[in-house]
């Protein structure tokens, strides 16, 4: 498998870590669109949302509870962030692995720009 998230979670190619764990990997996101943005990813191949399920659960639930710790390290809990996943090509996901992007650092708006 040619996926660039696989290759990072299994130390193929070099990033910026800010956490890791037996299920998952935080990285911080080589374009930045906010003072504080980073990746989340399963160390699993999920290659999009539509692949949740029963066997893969357990690791968004972990994404899910990590994140907000996270935050708390990098004191960005108190001011708020954002967490974004996109799914499929029309929904903006470049990479097809499940990633949620974790933004802050400044007001962000929706929809973006």
């Amino acid at each position: 498998m040619d996926c660039i998230f696989c290759k990072i979670a299994n130390k193929e190619i070099d990033s910026d870590i800010i956490y890791e764990d037996d299920k998952i990997i935080a990285f911080n996101d080589l374009n930045p669109q906010a003072p504080t943005h980073f990746l989340v990813i399963p160390k699993k191949h999920i290659a999009s949302a539509n692949y949740i399920d029963s066997s893969n659960v357990d690791i968004i639930a972990h994404i899910m509870m990590v994140i907000p710790k996270l935050a708390k390290e990098l004191k960005i809990d108190n001011s708020g962030y954002r967490i974004v996943n996109n799914c499929g090509k029309d929904g903006g996901q470049s990479v097809d692995h499940i990633h949620y992007h974790v933004l802050a650092g400044r007001q962000l708006q929706w929809p973006p720009g």
